[in-house]
This record gives C-alpha cells, sequence and structure tokens, in this order.
C-alpha cells in the first residue's frame, strides 16, 4: 500500500477518536462534564450550611471516601466471606516474604497486585508470574500494597449502595456491568490496524503500542478474541453498561446484609464479582474486590446507549441522596469538616499525585486470549 495511503488511514482514524471525546460525554474531561452540575452542589452546600457537606457522608471512613481512603482500612470493616483472599503488604516487602505469604495462604498465579491508596483503576496489575511480581515490587515496592487472589467468575459490577442513618430506609441507585476492552480478528488485519478500527480500543492506541509492542504487527485469526485489558476500569478502556434493571427489594436485602458490619458508612459503590445472577439475588458468591466512598459515581450513566440527559438526572438524584444522608449525620452529631482544611488537603494531594502515570511498566499485565 503507497505511503500516502497509510498515512490516509492512520489520519482518519485518529479524526475519528477525536470525534468520539467531544461528541461522547464518557470521554468528556471530568470538569467538563460535571460543570452543568454545579449550581447542584452549591444548592444543597447552601442548604446543608457548608461548602463540604459530602464530608459527613461516611464518618466511618477517612474524608468520608474524598481522596487517600486506605483500601485496607475499608475492606477490613467488610465480612471475609465477602472478600476475595487479601494480603496487606507493608512498605519494601521483599519478593521472599511475598512469596512465603502467597505460598501460606494459598494464592496461586495470577493474582490481583495494587497500591493501597490509590484511583481510577492506577497500578492495579494481574500479575501472572515471579517475574512480573519482582519487577512490580521494584516499581512500586515502596507503597503500601493490596494482593487479592484472582476471582474468575465472568460477571463484575459497580454496585451504588445508600442507607440513611435515621432509618428511613436503604437502596441501590445505580448497577453497572463491565465490557472489558478486546478486538476479535479478521483473519488479515494486524492487531495495531484492530486497534485504530475500534474507536474505544484506538483511545488507548499508545499506552497499548507500548505495552504490546511485539504484538501489534501479529494478525488474528478470524473471530480470534484477544483481550486487551484486565482492570476494569472505564480510563484504560472498558466500556461501562446500564445493568440498573436488575435491582429490586432482594437484591437491597443482600447488601443490606454486606453493608451492616460496616459502622459509619453510608453511600458509596462496591465493586464486585459474582458468580451469576442467582448468586447476586442470594447473597452467594460474591466478591467484593473494592468500595468507594463518597466521590464514586453511579457509573451506570457512562453506558455509550445512555443519554446526557439521563445522565445527569441520575447523577443529580445521587446528589440528593449524598445531601440527604451528610444533614442526618450531622443533625447527629457528625462535624463538616473545615473546608479550608480540605483545599489544602487535596492541594497536598494532588501535588503528590498529579504527576502519577496510569501507565504501568510492560510486563506487569497478563494479556490473554479467552
Amino acid at each position: 500500500m503507497p505511503a500516502y495511503q497509510n498515512l490516509k488511514k492512520m489520519e482518519m482514524w485518529k479524526f475519528k477518536r477525536t470525534l468520539a471525546k467531544v461528541f461522547r460525554y464518557e470521554y468528556w474531561p471530568f470538569m467538563v462534564f460535571f460543570l452543568p452540575l454545579l449550581p447542584v452542589w452549591l444548592y444543597y452546600a447552601w442548604r446543608n450550611k457548608s461548602w463540604v457537606y459530602f464530608t459527613a457522608v461516611n464518618p466511618g471512613i477517612y474524608l468520608s471516601g474524598l481522596f487517600g481512603e486506605s483500601k485496607k482500612d475499608i475492606l477490613q470493616n467488610i465480612d471475609a466471606k465477602y472478600l476475595p483472599t487479601t494480603l496487606y503488604l507493608e512498605p519494601n516487602t521483599d519478593i521472599e516474604r511475598v512469596s512465603l505469604l502467597l505460598m501460606q495462604h494459598a494464592i496461586e498465579y495470577p493474582f490481583i497486585l495494587k497500591p493501597d491508596v490509590g484511583e481510577r483503576g492506577n497500578d492495579v496489575a494481574k500479575i501472572t508470574t515471579a517475574v512480573q511480581l519482582e519487577q512490580y515490587l521494584q516499581s512500586h515496592g515502596e507503597k503500601q500494597l493490596i494482593i487479592q487472589e484472582f476471582v474468575a467468575y465472568e460477571l463484575e459490577f459497580g454496585v451504588f449502595y445508600y442507607k440513611y442513618p435515621n432509618g428511613s430506609g436503604s437502596g441501590i441507585s445505580s448497577i453497572t456491568g463491565k465490557k472489558f476492552l478486546a478486538v476479535i480478528g479478521d483473519g488479515y488485519s494486524t492487531l495495531a490496524q484492530l486497534i485504530q478500527s475500534d474507536v474505544r480500543a484506538s483511545m488507548q492506541y499508545e499506552r497499548l503500542s507500548k505495552v504490546l509492542h511485539d504484538q501489534m504487527t501479529n494478525v488474528l485469526a478470524k473471530g480470534e478474541e484477544l483481550l486487551l485489558e484486565p482492570v476494569g476500569n472505564h480510563c484504560r478502556g472498558t466500556m461501562f453498561l446500564n445493568r440498573t434493571a436488575l435491582v429490586n427489594e432482594k437484591l437491597v436485602k443482600v447488601f443490606d446484609e454486606i453493608a451492616k458490619g460496616y459502622e459509619g458508612f453510608y453511600f458509596g459503590r462496591f465493586d464486585l464479582k459474582v458468580r451469576s445472577i442467582a448468586d447476586f439475588y442470594e447473597g452467594r458468591h460474591i466478591k467484593v474486590m473494592e468500595l468507594n466512598g463518597v466521590t464514586s459515581e453511579p457509573a451506570h450513566v457512562y453506558d455509550p446507549q445512555y443519554s446526557l440527559w439521563k445522565a445527569y438526572r441520575d447523577i443529580a438524584r445521587n446528589m440528593k441522596i449524598c445531601a440527604d444522608i451528610a444533614r442526618q449525620n450531622h443533625e447527629n452529631g457528625v462535624p463538616y469538616l473545615n473546608a479550608k482544611d480540605i483545599f489544602i488537603y487535596l492541594k497536598d494531594y494532588f501535588k503528590t499525585h498529579g504527576k502519577h502515570t496510569q501507565q504501568s511498566p510492560e510486563p506487569i499485565f497478563d494479556y490473554a486470549h479467552h
């Protein structure tokens, strides 16, 4: 193919990617997407008489889960039967010690390794070999880390649960399904071409071309599926799907049971895997990987088939629930934190974490056919 045609193709897929970033709100910058909701926040700040009323939502979580909360501190408040086998590593734990802990707790490869403090899937890795483990420890070993057994259940959901402190009820405002980033071969296109031709995958092209540099010229057989990203995070290409229709009274009772032992938790999203829908409704074979607090979103709104109007409507509803819970907690004696202190904390936090890259060393991730 002439060079100018190759250049034209490259320009075309980049153009399509740019259009998607403009017209598909799931790709809009955080501040751009949430700007129209600023009056809603101002109203609840006025009603609750605090700019940072949301800091009273989850008194059992550091800053209610605003930023910088410890996953370990949160997970230890959840009944172990709902958790995968989990290990907590102190900073600079050497590989010999980690290997011993893996053996003692019967955790086999692959497993999940991630920082105790982190957002948006940063540095979450599926570790498949001892070599990858050693490389991860060399890159991130100065942090407190978490190891979780890899749960092979195919169903993964984000469940946004809430309960009112005054006992007036509880509910689930959002269920998000996840479709992991993958491409399907046609028998003649290279992996690079398949990624470029898929708008969602093309958003990750620069990162994937470094991670998969030795595979980009491979041609996948017709119908062959290649998983590109094993971590279910939107910023790494996962498609979020609206599964809120699954909500019913039976499921709410399941999450009442999961949350009941966590004193001071009222509002947040459980990220979990479950073996089947039948198990979901019975509260069986549910494994919670993380619980996110006040800054978590009802992520079903990022379903590509969802409308922008419905997205704003659902987020506004969640903001009302948040504000009502904060007000009830405050009336029960939970203080609103000082807005100035929160501002200073966030400034320091983002100064420390703002330069963090979402890209991880190449050998860390498992890219396997499934």
